[in-house]
């Protein structure tokens, strides 16, 4: 499995203390409020909306809580911040890549909290364009491999356009080009498939190797970095071995 994708799983497993604390709410709301902004408020006609709603059902977020942020986006509700979508790009220890995507209504606050976490850690903040051209924006869904046919997912994402379809760790991971994404969306909904995740992701090029001390080192920067307010995702070029998510989990 890739090392993004051990990652989401990481992510996944922390979302039920995260709901516990109401962060999860919070950062679910600004993914709405963002989407909404930028595409519109009906989830009909606006395919990141309607994976926003979708995920905060799933974490059981309040249906008044889900139409709040519907509205705060679209600016039928004035009360309270509107969000800009940022994505900041910079450096973990090692020189590892790092893309860091924020939803914030204070661009110099977010800053300040990303270059002290990052440089606290033994990294530093880029400049723009700095590390971006070692990802690819792509669109991702990740589905659980239990219990489904593994040729039918294939045949789906391929028929949707999809560029490539991985099983690897009861996770099946499958990658387009971002003109995809709706195609490969309709196809899974139309099978009545439930992903574990799906959206834009920005995909490593080429992953970057390093000791298990050192993964783990970076893997704690990027946990920081997620326990931000402002940050709604951070995507890396680090390569997680099994060894590492052993030891980080320890």
């Amino acid at each position: 499995m890739s090392g993004h994708s051990k990652w989401s799983t990481i992510k996944h497993k922390k979302a039920a203390t995260d709901a516990k604390r109401g962060k999860i709410f919070t950062r679910l709301a600004r993914e709405i409020a963002v989407a909404a902004r930028k595409g519109g408020g009906d989830p009909e006609m606006n395919t990141a909306l309607a994976l926003a709603i979708s995920r905060a059902k799933a974490a059981n977020m309040p249906k008044d809580n889900i139409d709040r942020a519907v509205k705060k986006g679209t600016g039928e509700d004035k009360s309270g911040a509107a969000y800009d979508e940022v994505m900041y790009e910079g450096y973990g220890p090692n020189g590892v890549a790092l893309m860091i995507e924020c939803a914030t209504d204070n661009r110099r606050r977010t800053v300040a909290d990303l270059r002290h976490v990052l440089t606290s850690g033994g990294g530093s903040l880029g400049e723009g364009g700095s590390v971006a051209w070692q990802f690819t924006q792509s669109a991702y869904f990740v589905l659980p491999a239990e219990g489904l046919d593994e040729e039918k997912i294939f045949e789906l994402a391929v028929i949707g356009g999809a560029d490539d379809v991985v099983e690897d760790g009861g996770i099946i991971e499958i990658i387009g080009e971002i003109s995809s994404f709706k195609s490969i969306h309709d196809q899974l909904i139309g099978a009545s498939l439930q992903t574990n995740d799906a959206g834009l992701r920005m995909i490593p090029n080429q992953e970057m190797d390093l000791a298990v001390d050192e993964t783990v080192k970076v893997m704690k920067v990027i946990e920081r970095l997620e326990d931000l307010d402002d940050v709604q995702n951070v995507y890396s070029n680090l390569n997680i071995t099994d060894d590492a998510l052993a030891q980080f989990g320890e």
